[in-house]
């Protein structure tokens, strides 16, 4: 059987179990791309070893393509598709551990004020749109695919809520919005309705009125970041990413906290929640991002120290 038709067979089996299965699928194409019309049979472990590791720094991802082709592999030879299994039996260690990009203020804001260059009016990425989706991003926390996947419906301006649908853990929550993203989103909302769309119309349309794919964001925003000069130079593998922009909206959350004296261990639950976080575990680790939100823990717990020692 040929590479491509067996992947073709695994995808529609968990999409139909109901799986999203977005990242793997994105990982088996892009496996059918590196080896070509092939038999399944002719792939040798030196080939799949190279697509793992590739030609930059092991990194955690590395982990999540073995592990996409283990599955696969799994179903290819429990239907007889093959019966050879080339994977790796060990990979290289990840140089580092990945770090996001927090971006400050100052970037947010060179951002922002890009955007209408950045975008010019034949591209199917248009200013407004794009400028939109960098705000719900940050001013809602929310990840990429869950931003490209709202339509008209899902954005109540009367009540300030969001309704996040089918997210990464295949459940839906409201996320309220503040006024000045209400405002923004009113303004596009009603840009949106003068063609008189549908209700399940996407928010975020090309100029064509198709849902925004996710390669054409990531590309407009390479292409931002490059125009207003957000770099980073700390080494890191990777240059800042559009879901950075929540890793960023987290981190100057619990800074804000901090620096106004607020319970941020009672409120880190409620984080969790806003984030679509199946546990608070997964917002912890925020917590250790940046200097800046370590320094603002540090004088709280320096606050509480003096306190203590007043007392006694």
């Amino acid at each position: 059987m040929k590479l491509s038709e067996a992947v073709a067979s695994y995808v529609a089996h968990k999409q139909a179990m109901g799986m999203r299965f977005c990242t793997e699928k994105k990982i088996l194409k892009s496996f059918c791309r590196n080896h070509g019309a092939i038999e399944l049979e002719q792939i040798q472990p030196e080939q799949v070893r190279n697509f793992i590791v590739g030609s930059g720094p092991a990194t955690l991802f590395c982990r999540r393509k073995r592990d996409t082709l283990l599955g696969f592999y799994r179903f290819s030879t429990a239907r007889g598709y093959t019966t050879h299994v080339p994977l790796p039996s060990t990979l290289p260690k990840p140089s580092a551990t990945f770090v996001p990009h927090i971006f400050s203020r100052d970037e947010l804001k060179r951002l922002l004020d890009t955007v209408e260059a950045c975008q010019g009016p034949r591209r199917l990425l248009q200013g407004f749109t794009f400028r939109t989706l960098l705000l719900l991003l940050y001013g809602a926390g929310l990840r990429l695919n869950e931003a490209l996947s709202l339509t008209l419906a899902d954005v109540d301006l009367n009540e300030r809520i969001l309704h996040v649908r089918k997210t990464k853990f295949y459940k839906t929550r409201l996320v309220p919005i503040g006024a000045d993203l209400c405002a923004v989103l009113a303004q596009h909302v009603i840009r949106r309705r003068m063609n008189h769309p549908p209700d399940d119309a996407p928010l975020l349309a090309t100029s064509t009125g198709h849902a925004t794919p996710l390669y054409l964001a990531e590309d407009a925003f390479r292409r931002l970041r490059r125009l207003a000069n957000v770099v980073r130079n700390d080494g890191a593998f990777c240059q800042p990413r559009l879901h950075d922009l929540r890793h960023s909206a987290a981190v100057h959350r619990l800074i804000n906290w901090y620096r106004s004296g607020a319970d941020v261990q009672r409120l880190l639950p409620y984080l969790a929640t806003y984030l679509g976080h199946v546990d608070v575990v997964g917002t912890q680790r925020y917590l250790t991002l940046v200097p800046e939100l370590l320094q603002e823990a540090s004088k709280r717990f320096e606050r509480y120290a003096m306190g203590e020692h007043h007392e006694g």
